[in-house]
């Protein structure tokens, strides 16, 4: 005999069990259904990068106090010569930051593809590559008005088998730089179904190319006229006659929904074309080849070497001693004397590192004139500033550039900022904050503040010493090796 309390169990369980699995059943095809929906939907979502470009303008450009640039590392554009900055795209731009009233920031890239996205992402405000407008750029950027006209030419070597017509290029491979506009010319030429033509896009720089092809690892590569003609004058087996395009416009790039700084581009580059200043800056870098060629060979030269200055290597030991990169140290060094051991300031500052007679003496420099002691002199101020700074900025990137300040303006003007940080409320240990009240050290109602030990301070001129150097750094950083 069966127990009818389990019978009755039983049959509870059974209606309960299979509710289970239905209810499970609806679920899994809900989670898949709706899954697959969510997914298909997240997939729609999905644009390209020019698409929904981020949203900053002129406006917020000067309220930021810095525009940011995408240039490259060529004897045309931008490198490092005995530590100065120099390039024909570099002081075009720092006109035109000095026009617009804001600071200047480079980024330094070799791929227009990745320079478009930076672009469109808002990590650049321009596009300053000398770019031929083409319809698919168009996608990609607004364009400013013409900054000048370029045309094509192929790069290869004298000696064996030149290539003195088009049709030659049958079969031949050709190494470009990634995103160039040299593809879409190439590939003008390669209509002809008979005619085959192999192209090869690298990350490489143009005159990393010119490089490679004099060093025979690639036969050909395809750069803008100018460029090649200036590589031409120094290198005796280089031959750029043959033209792959005619002359064509070339601009800066922009974003599309940028169009208070397309405009104000536009204004600033029809007021220097009429002024000559084009045309004068054009002359220095494209037809004075001789100046050109000792500047990018040599070995002080980003492009040509790696050395910064003539005292590199005691600017190396000197870094080492105080923990830093040498090449930040340069950077001060450059930004103090340019490397200029017998410079003298308005207030009797000397040395590389322009401290006054009473520091040198403090920090155990008995000559001057030396070179190696005057710059071990500033190492043992700057390690004093470090000491100094170490217990309330923890963090060392930060801490420099209280370091540099304090360098500049000294450590009591900089010690008054960060109390005023404090006092209203922001965090004293990042130089943002304390550099916005160091700038306020000209107003009496912060100078005169009780918490003030130092007084009046044209803080806004330290603020942008710190920068120099950093940006300076950065190049350094970028272009020269550690």
């Amino acid at each position: 005999m069966i127990d009818t309390k389990l019978s009755r169990s039983v049959q509870d369980f059974e209606p309960r069990y299979m509710k289970k699995i239905i209810t499970t059943f609806i679920f899994t095809l809900l989670l898949i259904t709706f899954g697959v929906q969510c997914t298909f939907l997240e997939k729609k979502k999905e644009v390209a990068f020019w698409e929904e470009p981020v949203t900053l303008d002129l406006e917020d450009i000067k309220k930021r106090g810095y525009i940011r640039a995408v240039v490259d590392n060529s004897s045309t554009s931008y490198y490092i010569y005995r530590g100065r900055r120099m390039g024909y795209e570099f002081e075009l731009l720092r006109n035109l930051a000095s026009s617009l009233g804001v600071r200047l920031h480079l980024i330094i890239k070799s791929d227009i593809e990745e320079a478009f996205v930076l672009l469109n992402n808002g990590k650049a405000d321009i596009v300053a590559m000398n770019l031929e407008i083409s319809k698919e750029r168009k996608k990609y950027a607004n364009f400013s008005i013409p900054i000048g006209e370029v045309s094509t030419v192929l790069v290869q070597r004298k000696q064996g088998g030149l290539i003195t017509d088009i049709n030659e290029l049958r079969n031949q491979t050709i190494h470009i730089p990634q995103g160039a506009i040299y593809k879409s010319q190439l590939q003008n030429i390669s209509q002809d179904s008979t005619f085959s033509l192999s192209i090869v896009e690298m990350r490489d720089g143009r005159e990393q190319l010119i490089t490679k092809v004099l060093e025979n690892e690639i036969k050909y590569t395809v750069v803008d006229k100018d460029l090649a003609l200036v590589n031409s004058t120094y290198y005796d087996d280089l031959d750029v006659s043959l033209e792959i395009s005619e002359k064509s416009p070339v601009a800066w790039a922009v974003r599309t929904n940028a169009p208070d700084l397309e405009k104000e581009i536009n204004s600033w580059i029809a007021k220097r074309t009429k002024s000559g200043y084009l045309a004068t800056l054009y002359a220095k870098y494209f037809l004075n080849s001789k100046n050109n060629y000792f500047r990018t060979n040599s070995a002080f030269s980003s492009l040509g070497g790696n050395r910064i200055s003539v005292y590199d290597e005691i600017i190396k030991t000197a870094a080492e001693n105080l923990g830093w990169d040498w090449r930040l140290l340069a950077s001060l060094v450059y930004k103090e004397s340019a490397f200029n051991p017998e410079a003298t300031s308005y207030a009797g500052a000397t040395g590389l590192l322009q401290l006054m007679p009473v520091t040198l003496e403090r920090f155990g420099v008995e000559d001057a004139n030396d070179p190696y002691q005057s710059l071990m002199g500033g190492v043992n101020f700057l390690k004093y500033l470090d000491k100094f700074w170490r217990e309330r900025i923890p963090e060392s990137n930060e801490r420099i550039k209280f370091i540099l300040a304090s360098y500049n303006i000294g450590h009591g003007h900089v010690e008054d900022a960060w109390k005023l940080t404090m006092k209203y409320g922001k965090n004293p240990q990042y130089w943002e904050h304390v550099s916005h009240f160091l700038k306020l050290k000209t107003d009496p109602e912060y100078y005169r503040d009780p918490i003030v030990r130092s007084g009046y301070a044209k803080g806004h001129v330290a603020v942008n010493y710190v920068e120099d150097i950093l940006i300076l750094y950065n190049s350094y950083r970028v272009l020269v090796e550690p």
